[in-house]
Order: C-alpha cells, then structure tokens, then sequence
C-alpha cells in the first residue's frame, strides 16, 4: 500500500472527522482564506494541494494562486494535481501495461530497480472494448461472442492476467462484466477516497475519455492518454493549469416524452457553440435537484463531446441514494455526507458561485432529439430529422441517383418521401425472401455504449417500446442489425425481474455482451447480402446507436451516416428502418389487424417507466453483480500466464510487442534541436479526430497492418480490430492515419491512409507508412499541417504514438483538443499553433513545401519560447505559437517524451 503523503501543512489544515465510531485525519478548506467562494471542483483541488504540498513541486504559493482564483483571467499558473486513482479500459490500458513491462526492462538495463515500475496509486482495468457483435439476433448470440473474444484475444488476456499478477495495486475486471465508467458508477466509484488513515475527495484521471462519466457522482476526473496514465500510476502529478470554470444552470423539470438523451445533446450543442475546450464545467440551480444521478452520469459521459476537460454535478441527497441502491456499505455512504457537508462540497441549490462564464437551461424547453450524420454537436429536432437527413444524404450519395441534387434546391425543405436521391435495391436473404432498402435505410440498430445503458429510465423506456411493439406485432425489418449490449449485468437483471427481455428478444435485441460494442466500432459485420447491396450499389445506408461517437468511419465500415439517439428511439428506427420515415408522424409500421402503428402508440409513459425502476432495481441485484468482480469466470482463470516480475515477450506475437520507446536510451538527455528539410505527411482539414489519426476498427486486407497481418500467417477472418492490436506498434503504426475517411489533401481524390511520397520522382500517391519509412531512411524528418479542433474525440494515445514513430516531429494546426495536444508533447512531438486568423491555405501552404522551423532550441535554456519560426523553400513565413503550455510539458519534451522523463526521475530516485 502507498505511504499516507506527509504534508508541508503550511495552512494548519490538518484536522480528524469524526463519523460514527471511525475517525479520518482530513485538511480543512475552510483554514484557507477564499475557499468557500470558490466552484465546488476547484475546493476538490485545493485540497488536493493542501494534502500533498511537498515544499517543493506543491508549494503554499500555489495553494494561495488556486485560493485567490480570478475567474475572469485566462488561465496562467500551473498547479499538480494529484489524482487519487487510476482507471482504463482494455483498448487503451494493454499499451498501458506493455510499457510498463517495458520501463521495469528499460530500468534494469540501465542499472536500477525493476521494482520501482509498479503503481503507487490504485489502477483498475476493465476489459471492456474487446467484444465484437458478430453474433445477434439470436437467443446465444451472448455466448457465441464471448467465445469469439476469448479466441481473438487470448495473448492480450493472458498479457493482462499476468500484469494482475506482476503488479502491486493494479486490479483487473475480466470480459463480459460491463462497460468501464458503468462497472465505474455502479462498483468502483469511492466518492470520498479513505487511504492510510485519511479521508480525500475521490478523484481520477482514467485512459478514455469518457471517464468524465463519475463527475456525475460528484467525482472529479477526466480523460487523459495512456501516456499520462502510466506517469500517474508511477506518481507523476498531473502537471496543468488552474482552469477556467464554467457555471452551467439548470432550472425546471424535464417534460414527459423526454429523455437524458435528448437533454445530454441539447446541452453537448449548447456548450460546443460555446465552447468549453480546456475548461471545467460544473452544472449547478435548482434544476440539479430534479436530475436524477443515472441523468447526471449520461451528462458527465459527454464532456469529451462538447469538447470540456470535465462536466461535475456537486455532492447531495441524490447522491448518496445512488450510493445506498449500488451496493455501497452505510459507513462509507455516511463518510460521503459527513466529509461533503463539513468540506462545503454539498449542493446548495440557491447558491450563485463564483464562474467564469455562465449558461442556463430550462429543462422544460428540452425536445426529443437525434443527432448526426457524423459529430455528436449536431443535434436535430427529431420532428426534422427525415427532413434533415434529406438535406444531408447528399452529401454522401452520386450526382445520377434519380432525384438527384440539381431537383432537390436546399431552400426548399422537402417531405421526407419527396425528392430524395432514392437508388432502390433488392435484395436476397438467406432464405430466399427478398425485400427492398434504399438510400437510408437503417442497418444498425445499437443499444449500446456506457452514456446510456448505465441509465435504467432510458434502458426500461426501450424495453417498454419493444414490449408495445410486440403487442401490435411489429418487429425489426429484416435488413436492420439490432443489437443490445448493456453496461453492466445489472440491466439484464432488471430487464428479466420486470419481464421485459422476451419482447428485447422478438424485436431482434437479443443480448451480443457487456462491452463497448457499436459505439467503438465493434459492430461486427452487416450480414453478408446486405453488405453485398450496400457496397455493390454504393448506398448511402445509416446506423442509429444510443451512443456518444457517430464519426465518420467510427461505426460500420459499410455505413457512411451515422445517428445518435436514446435507446427507445433507437428501438423505434430498427422498426421503421430508414431515416426517411419521420418517426414523429409516419407509421412505424402495421398492426396484425393491419391498422398503422405509430410512435406515439407505443410509446411509454413517464409513471409506466418509474414503475418498473422502482420495482425491478434493487441493492441485491448491485451486490450480487459485484460481489467477486475480479475474480473472472472458469475461462478466466483458466488462462496460463508466465511468472516473474519481467514479462516473457512472444517474437511471434502479433498482439503484444516489446514497442522501441526506450531503445538507445541513456540517463542523459539530448539536446532539442531546430527543425530543417521537413516534409507534409499529410495536410487536413478541420475536426480531424484521434479517430481519424489512429483507427480501432476494422483492419482491411489491402491496407499496410492488413498486409502485415497476412504475412506473419494471420488469416483475415482473425485480423480483429485496430483497437484489440495495441498491444502491438508495429500494427498501429501501419494503422496510424489510415481510417478509411481520411482526407488528405496532399493526395486529393483519395480517401484513406494515402500521401503523397516526395523521396520518389514525382512524388507519387503512396501508402503514408510506406512513404513514412522512406522519408526515415532517407533522414527527412515529418510535419504534420491541420485545421481547428485537431485530435478531437478519444483520448486515444496511439494517435500520438503512432504520429512519433512515422517520424513527424512538428504538427501546425489552428486548434487542438486538449488530450491530444498534450499526448503529442508527449511522445516527443512538438504542437503549433498557425497564427490567430491563419491557416493553410491563408498562408497559401499546399503542402509540397520543405519546412524549416527555428526557435526550438530555447527550450535547451530551460525556457519556453512563445513562438518559433516556420519557413518554406517557397518563401512563405510565419511565427508559430509553440503549445507547450506548461513547465511540466516543457520538461517532457526535453526528455523526448513523458516516458522517459519518469524513467529518469525513478532512477535517479
């Protein structure tokens, strides 16, 4: 166990809480001046730093910068923050633990403890993102997955079990068991933190971004790279600078018809057109009281989505009954009220404190809604969305469909039946009945991802419309893939107490498994004719998921639209089956009598819903859930795992690799240096998303990881996803920019991983990892040019992984998203802003330029310049602003990355 941290105690704010018979020594905000004005997230870092001030990286210096917080400044002075635990999921945590293993060899070689490569904070994993919904529709459909993942994945479970055993406090969920931020809420949650003796605000940084889910419960944390996770676990403070908080007011009630879905995208399409990137948001008013925690937690799983580092609702009554339901003993639920109440991190609804920016919203104006095609922000008013669809299919469809652009003026909003590019197509099922999809027709139908299968109102408002529609004898049209994979076993314990799963399973949403299925892109494939229909026939086809990502590529590789909705609503379109039907008023479809049926006909009532919560959801049901969540089942436990502190690498694994990170590594830094002779790897546009950048989809065949996988004997069928292989760099770095949307426009007319390879005559159109090992055997360093919000989306670390070891050293966007600005620096990358108001193609940059950029080497003096700069051999020139923002980031970048900088400072420890 960690040694309790000895404070510096510079404000005499250590103190003991009494609760019941237990006593916890606790540091007291209020023996700070300026504390109790301030956002209730900013008091959980302020006691962070009273408990940790050192002397020397925490100093009182900054306990009284975060006391004296101006609100209205723009963010300037650095604090560390020092997360009380850590959290990842499979996708994300598997490169994690392999540098782990990695850094103890790294040690040893060059003379220190392997030993001291261990987490000194709790790190829990949940495996989570490995299974794949090939199987559906049928009553095994469960089973049959399961055992595909063990198949799959059996080097990396063996890998993790092993990390289980090598590692002090680090903790693994096995497969099967639920989604991570549910198995989160519902289990791992501690709200109030008690460790050697001492009672602190829960808090975390976790490896997905959606992390921000437990700000619901009054936990503050957010998603941060694996990169930033690992110096975490290592005790490496969060280097960052005391944000700006943005105060967001709910008022009022929802109204009936309404659900957290469709007020979790009224508030992502508030905030984005804000804009919240880098700031806290803390949502307070009367309104909070109203919103149940299941409604608070589908809030908080969002902040990735509108772009905020964290979405935290304070402490109170509704909390604590969410506690009591999940499981948690009455000593810790006391604990919570006692330590919240006496520390001012209890709700008062009436109070106004002090924000930097201020939004309201009146739950009562919330309408249901839908959003896409392809960013979570663009909310549609589901009374448009066949309307809206109309408007945006043609942007995905040929110029010759029948009613084609030129008949469709943008002006004029059609009915949804009228004046679409319509490319009508039959096809031939299995067994031998035909049927007809189109332009829209919806392929996949997803009850998935963690925003809202944590949430038991929207999950039993599904189950309820499956149940009406089964009554009226309506089912899933055929071409539709439905699929139901809840957050935790909890829901299929509710569902099967209310009796509501048979009606799931008539309407085709059988259970596929506890995971992250559709929203992360394990979809599985669509089945084989219509996926035949679609790719032959070029159809613009969707997917409606109760999700938070809908990218571009993201979903399904056959499904070019995608939609976010509530798990009802995603219900009602796998009935409908296209998104030109507008659901609101056109029939869903006939009843045995032949009569219409319509939304409104089956729709549940609010009382109907509350019924079945109130009666399905128990304690017992959390507490039998989680009683030995570690423990794995018989397949589990079954896996052989090597021994021994240092990890036994398989040369012929092409799952889990010793990655080159370390290689060549000596304890003394070299020297940065100016860039010069560089090359565009690829030039892009705007809201280019880690997705884009770094893939965990699909691995196609005729790509570089798909050729790399075919010849160390890897059959297609067992390619698995981008995600499952990051264990291994030399799949991600093949698979480093290659999502097959990608635009870049250095090779315009193409769509993918390819560039244009300036070592060959011509600069033919080739491969971007062909052309990255030619430009690194030829010594051509790389540079990366992009438009606003570059790195958008997860927190994925293998986009800046996978950027570094192509050999970019420089990226020049307009914007970035925080995770992925800080990742890059990171891996040794340096992040550049063009100047305000310019961009690419302002400057006039075409990206066939030779690069230079000057003004890095200051960072050799120990300081950071504010700009450097950027020349072309074609005579354009401008100063770019170096976003290194901290003294922390300039540190890692001196170091080349933040991995070896923590190497360092353990050795020399």
């Amino acid at each position: 166990m960690k040694e309790t941290v000895v404070s510096a105690n510079s404000f005499d704010a250590r103190s003991t809480l009494q609760v019941g018979d237990e006593s916890y020594e606790i540091f007291r905000l209020d023996k700070v001046e300026g504390a109790a004005r301030l956002p209730y997230s900013l008091k959980v870092l302020l006691e962070n730093l009273l408990r940790t001030e050192d002397g020397a990286n925490i100093t009182a210096d900054h306990i009284r910068a975060l006391s004296g917080w101006d609100s209205q400044a723009q963010p300037s002075q650095e604090i560390q923050f020092t997360p009380a635990r850590v959290i990842m999921q499979d996708f994300t945590g598997v490169p994690c633990v392999v540098d782990l293993a990695t850094m103890r060899e790294a040690v040893k070689e060059l003379g220190g403890d392997p030993a001291k490569i261990n987490p000194l904070a709790p790190a829990e994993l949940v495996i989570d993102h490995s299974v794949i919904a090939d199987k559906f529709g049928t009553k095994d459909a469960f089973g049959q997955n399961v055992e595909l993942e063990y198949g799959r994945n059996k080097e990396r479970y063996q890998f993790l079990r092993w990390g289980q055993t090598a590692f002090d406090e680090f903790k693994v969920v096995p497969p099967g068991t639920g989604i991570v931020h549910q198995v989160n809420i519902e289990h791992l949650a501690r709200t109030v933190m008690v460790r050697g003796g001492q009672a602190y605000p829960d808090t975390l940084v976790g490896t997905d971004s959606h992390t921000t889910m437990v700000n619901g419960l009054g936990v503050l944390g957010w998603g941060v790279g694996g990169i930033e996770a690992e110096a975490a676990m290592l005790g490496q403070p969060v280097s960052m600078l005391i944000p700006r908080v943005v105060g967001f007011k709910l008022t009022g009630e929802l109204k009936p018809g309404t659900t957290a879905t469709d007020l979790v995208l009224t508030i992502t399409e508030m905030l984005r057109k804000h804009g919240v990137v880098g700031k806290f948001v803390e949502f307070y008013g009367e309104g909070v009281s109203a919103t149940s925690l299941a409604n608070r937690a589908t809030i908080g799983n969002m902040s990735p989505e509108f772009g905020s580092t964290a979405a935290i609702f304070p402490i109170d009554d509704e909390t604590l009954k969410y506690l009591r339901l999940t499981g948690r003993d009455e000593q810790q639920v006391a604990l919570v009220e006692a330590y919240a109440k006496e520390q001012g991190l209890w709700l008062d609804p009436a109070a106004e404190p002090d924000f930097s920016e201020k939004l309201e919203l009146d739950l009562a104006t919330v309408v249901p809604s839908i959003a896409g095609p392809k960013r979570p922000q663009d909310r549609i008013v589901l009374a448009n969305a066949a309307e809206q669809f109309a408007l945006d299919v043609r942007n995905y469809v040929e110029d010759d469909d029948e009613a084609g652009k030129e008949s469709f003026p943008a002006s004029d909003a059609p009915a949804a039946t009228n004046g679409v590019p319509t490319r009508p197509t039959t096809v031939t099922a299995l067994d031998g009945s035909t049927y007809e999809i189109d332009h829209g027709a919806v392929t996949v139908a997803a009850i998935t991802s963690c925003t809202n299968t944590s949430n038991p109102y929207v999950m039993v408002a599904a189950a309820l419309v499956a149940k009406k529609a089964v009554e009226k004898g309506l089912t899933r049209k055929p071409w539709v893939k439905t699929t139901l994979a809840p957050g935790s076993k909890v829901v299929t314990d509710y569902f099967d107490k209310a009796g509501l799963t048979p009606y799931l399973d008539k309407v085709g949403f059988n259970l596929v498994g506890y995971g992250c299925t559709t929203c992360i892109g394990n979809s599985g494939p669509l089945p084989e004719e219509v996926s035949k229909a679609v790719n032959d026939h070029d159809l613009a086809v969707t997917s409606v998921l109760s999700g938070n990502r809908n990218f571009e590529g993201r979903i399904n590789p056959d499904v070019k639209m995608n939609y976010l909705a509530s798990p009802p609503l995603v219900v009602a379109y796998a009935l409908a089956g296209s998104m030109k039907v507008n659901i609101t008023e056109d029939a869903l479809g006939t009843d045995t009598e032949g009569n219409p049926v319509y939304l409104k006909d089956i729709w549940p009532s609010e009382a109907e819903v509350n019924d079945v919560v109130a009666n399905a959801i128990g304690e017992d049901m959390f507490n039998k859930s989680y009683q030995d969540v570690f423990a794995g089942d018989a397949q589990w436990q079954a896996l052989s795992i090597p021994t021994g502190n240092t990890f036994e690498w398989d040369p012929q694994s092409t799952y889990v690799r010793k990655p080159p990170y370390f290689e060549g590594m000596t304890m003394e830094t070299t020297p940065v240096s100016d860039i010069s002779g560089a090359r565009v790897l690829a030039k892009l546009g705007d809201s280019v998303t880690t997705d884009h950048i770094s893939p965990a989809g699909a691995i196609k065949a005729d790509t570089p990881a798909g050729q790399y996988l075919t010849e160390h004997g890897v059959e297609r069928r067992d390619f698995n996803s981008y995600g499952s292989r990051r264990g291994n760099h030399e799949v991600m770095i093949r698979g480093t920019f290659a999502n097959i949307r990608l635009r870049n426009q250095i090779a315009p007319g193409t769509e993918g991983g390819y560039t244009r390879d300036f070592t060959q005559d011509g600069g033919p159109v080739s491969f971007i990892y062909d052309a990255s090992q030619n430009y690194q055997a030829a010594g051509t360093p790389l540079v990366i040019l992009a438009g606003k919000e570059y790195g958008s989306g997860s927190s994925r670390d293998w986009a800046a992984k996978g950027t570094a070891l192509l050999g970019v050293r420089a990226v020049v966007a307009e914007s970035y998203e925080r995770i992925h600005r800080s990742n890059l620096i990171g891996m040794g990358v340096l992040p550049l802003q063009f100047p305000e108001g310019a961009s690419a193609e302002s400057l006039g940059l075409t990206g066939e330029e030779t690069f230079s950029i000057a003004g890095v080497t200051e960072l050799n003096d120990g300081t950071t310049p504010r700009t450097v700069k950027v020349t072309t051999d074609s005579g354009v020139e401008f100063d770019a602003v170096v976003r290194i923002d901290t003294p922390g980031e300039a540190d890692y970048y001196r170091n080349g990355g933040i991995m070896q900088y923590v190497l360092r400072s353990l050795i020399r420890k």
